[in-house]
């Protein structure tokens, strides 16, 4: 079968590998649709981030050079022994989580935070940048009637937002900025939206990305380029939001997106970092403010579907391509790389 896996930085080939054979407790499925993510995009640009390639990881056994893509849906193909919560032919989303499942997280059941964390897609097992892969049936949540393969795709992304705003302490009613739209900060703003935010700021340099905030629902958008961000917000709010999510990874918006807080407001960490950030800790302390880091999610995948059959996380506004796995790189990564104004490109395995 095709797959797309990487190597190295800039080194992601399409080729001809093995199609997993089905086992015990493992459901096969044939991916329909797959986004490609930020953190794809980090690997791809300045990798290896989650994949291994010193020692196999320590969930997966595998080694770089993987498969890529961990936000996908598709179709169930074919089922192991023992395994009951899906059929074949059922519509399913996969949660890509690899958790050892033995650390003191695990135990807990905060299997995001797993001491040996790592994705299906992006830590090896697979992934969905190929025709067919294979996970545990645990990882798999069957799609509510309604919801197409497309919007499955978007599913682990919304994930990732909605998990974000439900680990802060906003309320309804409560005062939001987001800082950096892209696809994760654009689903965070639907997110905010579901939880009831009154007002919900964006902080963001690309106009393509600024109007789509808009049409998502931001009460503003503010371009940091133009002006001081901080003091806008503050002017906007009388004070301050009571929550800002932190999702572009540029260090120095960090201590932009602690400074728009009101006094014992919180800030909360979607990014992954390439680099070191730093921050004048006086602006925590004197303010009582906080500031949180949250990774991926956990129990979360159903209440996301659900949301998305009351119209929230539209993939129909939020999917700017469509490409083919031939064309991953080309029109996919490297395009990603040079166009701004992509909010989520999908690659179709089939096509």
């Amino acid at each position: 079968m095709k797959a797309a896996r990487w190597y190295k930085a800039k080194d992601i080939r399409v080729e001809n590998i093995e199609e997993p054979v089905i086992t015990p407790g493992k459901v096969k499925i044939k991916v329909h649709w797959t986004g490609i993510c930020g953190s794809d995009l980090h690997e791809y640009a300045a990798g290896p981030i989650f994949i291994p390639v010193e020692q196999p990881h320590y969930v997966s056994k595998d080694i770089a050079p993987i498969v890529m893509g961990h936000e996908f849906s598709g179709e169930v193909v074919e089922i192991g022994d023992g395994v009951t919560s899906v059929k074949v032919g059922d519509p399913v989303v996969v949660e890509p989580i690899l958790a050892c499942g033995e650390c003191a997280a695990c135990k807990k059941g905060k299997y995001n935070i797993c001491k040996h964390l790592g994705f299906h897609g992006l830590s090896g097992g697979g992934g969905g940048f190929s025709e067919y892969t294979m996970v545990d049936e645990k990882m798999v949540h069957k799609m509510p009637e309604g919801l197409s393969y497309e919007q499955g795709a978007l599913v682990e992304p919304a994930a990732v937002a909605l998990h974000a705003v439900r680990q802060s302490k906003l309320k309804a009613g409560d005062k939001a900025a987001v800082f950096g739209t892209g696809p994760i900060g654009l689903l965070v703003i639907e997110a905010l939206r579901a939880a009831g935010a009154a007002e919900i700021y964006a902080v963001e340099l690309s106009a393509e990305r600024a109007a789509k905030a808009l049409e998502l629902g931001a009460t503003a958008v503010i371009n940091p380029k133009d002006e001081d961000a901080v003091a806008r917000l503050h002017e906007l709010t009388n004070g301050g939001v009571d929550v800002a999510f932190e999702v572009t990874g540029v260090p120095v918006v960090l201590q932009q997106a602690i400074d728009s807080t009101t006094f014992e407001g919180e800030t909360i960490i979607v990014s992954i970092w390439e680099s070191t950030a730093s921050i004048q800790p006086n602006n925590l302390v004197l303010s009582e403010r906080s500031v949180k880091g949250i990774i991926a999610y956990r129990d979360i995948f159903p209440a996301v579907m659900e949301l998305m059959t009351q119209g929230y996380f539209p993939a129909d506004k939020l999917v700017t391509k469509r490409i083919a796995l031939d064309e991953v790189v080309t029109e996919g990564f490297e395009a990603l790389m040079k166009e701004r104004n992509h909010i989520k490109i999908l690659v179709n395995s089939q096509a």
